[in-house]
């Protein structure tokens, strides 16, 4: 893919928050999670989700992508699509540094990469101590729950409803259009 201009940067199972704990992939007490900065926010998602961390990277551009989608990466022969938190929350969109990672995190669907700041570590957090996010956020489909943490509070993600069915569709043809 690096003929195709991608730049290349270096066995999940699909995780949901609430399957995490009614499956008994947690003890019922505990929730993994990787926890990360973007801005001045701490978010999460279940350690289950996530593949690895990598360096930032140049990312090329994916024509035809859905306005989330940053564009598109290659790891080990894989094109990722990166995705970008802030816009899918609604906040503007801002530079990243030199010092910026990306989390490659797997869904039900594919194996996506999102762009954060730094990624702070593991953390457990009590699953009884996690807040609905309705009771905070009504409305925010991609938030799954708020994890209140020593250092902050940190937005649980849902990677499941990242994309709506259309921005899914579109994002899939936009790197189909590239693969050839």
């Amino acid at each position: 893919m690096e003929g195709l201009g991608i730049p290349d940067a270096g066995e999940k199972r699909d995780v949901a928050l609430a399957e995490l704990v009614e499956e008994g992939s947690v003890d019922g007490r505990t929730l993994p999670l990787v926890v990360f900065g973007v801005g001045l926010q701490l978010y999460a998602i279940p350690v289950a989700a996530v593949e690895r961390v990598l360096p930032m990277v140049a990312v090329a551009p994916l024509p035809d992508a859905p306005a989330i989608a940053l564009g598109a990466v290659n790891v080990e022969g894989r094109l990722l699509a990166v995705l970008d938190l802030q816009r899918r929350l609604g906040l503007p969109a801002r530079e990243l540094g030199p010092s910026a990672r990306l989390l490659v995190a797997t869904t039900s669907r594919r194996t996506v990469a999102l762009p954060v700041d730094e990624v702070l570590g593991v953390t457990e957090v009590a699953a009884d101590e996690i807040v609905a996010p309705d009771a905070v956020l009504p409305g925010l489909r991609v938030v799954a729950g708020i994890a209140v943490l020593g250092d902050g509070v940190a937005l649980i993600h849902d990677l499941e409803a990242f994309l709506s069915l259309e921005q899914e569709r579109a994002l899939q043809e936009a790197l189909e259009a590239v693969v050839g």
